[in-house]
């Protein structure tokens, strides 16, 4: 045998086993004799030799197996799809492959009756009846059903983001986030509130913009039972009772439970005045709560409608009940930062 080709390896005399090969399962063949098409297992008599890769040494019993196996070192692809020309290295992934284009679905589910066109899909499937998880992540010992999903949660351990903005460089973690973040860009806003016609990148922003309307507030806090809008609004608040304060100033190690207090109190280092009193021009780096009390009661004591020039008075009570459902950030970054009239609040 030249050099490089396949090596066939010698069993000991006297060695007979089972093997999956081609051949009649009842019968004993001798060495050399000729190999049938069956995929049943048969014995292996003495003198028998297996056929090895000379690039990874795995061992075959049929020189024919051993030719599709150095396709995956080769790259080879010789069966061809005619309706796409896409190319399979071996026949039955092309015929598994043309179910897609025939809409061809043999194997069905007999819990729901889904039917799917490959054997493999449909043990996928069957895990949502069963609850079969089988991957775990070692991580965290969260489980999923799929190797896929497995993988796609293990970024977000690693650190990995893959998927990168031709536009911005910023880079996710799922395509589907990359794929919202490029509306960003394009200006896309497909979701539009029938109520107020603002418009939305993404569904899941439309629908919890909606609660503000219907007044759902569908995240309850455990510990006091205050609701939310939102699953966000929720997770802040209860780190009142955590007491976890997951931001960090590099600069003097103290930490905050929101990341709105860590980029005020940065400030205090950069030099940074953010804070600005309309009626006499003086900045603040940072401004009290107790601060904040005080301007929210003079706001809906007074509507604040001299300081703010709404135009038209039916808005007074619409403005006022808008105000009770800010935070005392949104007023004051409102109110201090941006300047901008209470008839802003309501749009």
């Amino acid at each position: 045998m030249s050099p490089g080709g396949p090596r066939k390896r010698g069993r000991p005399r006297g060695q007979c086993r089972e093997k999956e090969t081609s051949g009649d399962p009842e019968t004993c063949l001798e060495a050399g004799g000729s190999l049938g098409r069956s995929r049943k297992p048969r014995r292996i008599q003495e003198g028998e030799s297996e056929y090895q890769c000379p690039e990874c040494e795995k061992s075959f019993q049929r020189n024919d197996y051993l030719e599709i196996h150095l396709r995956t070192h080769s790259g080879e692809k010789p069966y061809t799809c005619l309706e796409c020309g896409k190319s399979f290295s071996q026949r039955g992934n092309l015929s598994r492959h043309r179910r897609i284009h025939s809409g061809e679905k043999p194997y069905k589910c007999m819990e729901c009756g889904k039917s799917f066109n490959m054997r493999e899909s449909l043990h996928r499937h069957q895990r949502i009846h069963t609850g079969e998880k089988p991957y775990k992540c070692m991580e965290c010992g969260k489980s999923f059903n799929e190797v896929g999903n497995l993988h796609t949660h293990q970024r977000f351990h690693s650190g990995e983001k893959p998927y990168k903005c031709l536009e911005c460089g910023k880079s996710f973690t799922l395509s589907g986030h990359l794929y919202t973040h490029q509306k960003i860009h394009a200006g896309e806003k497909p979701y539009k509130c029938l109520e107020c016609g603002k418009s939305f990148t993404e569904g899941g922003q439309l629908h919890d913009h909606q609660r503000i309307h219907n007044g759902e507030k569908p995240f309850i806090c455990l510990e006091c039972g205050k609701s939310f809008t939102m699953s966000g609004q929720l997770r802040r608040h209860q780190r009142i009772h955590t007491g976890e304060k997951p931001y960090q100033c590099l600069e003097c190690g103290k930490s905050f439970s929101q990341k709105e207090q860590l980029d005020r109190h940065q400030s205090v280092h950069t030099g940074e005045k953010p804070y600005k009193c309309l009626e006499c021009g003086k900045s603040f780096t940072e401004v009290r709560r107790d601060s904040f009390v005080d301007i929210k009661k003079s706001m809906q004591e007074k509507n604040h409608i001299n300081a703010w020039s709404v135009e038209n008075p039916s808005q007074q009570s619409e403005i006022s009940e808008v105000i009770k459902e800010f935070t005392w950030g949104e007023i004051l970054k409102h109110s201090w930062e941006y300047g901008k009239s209470c008839q802003n609040m309501i749009q």
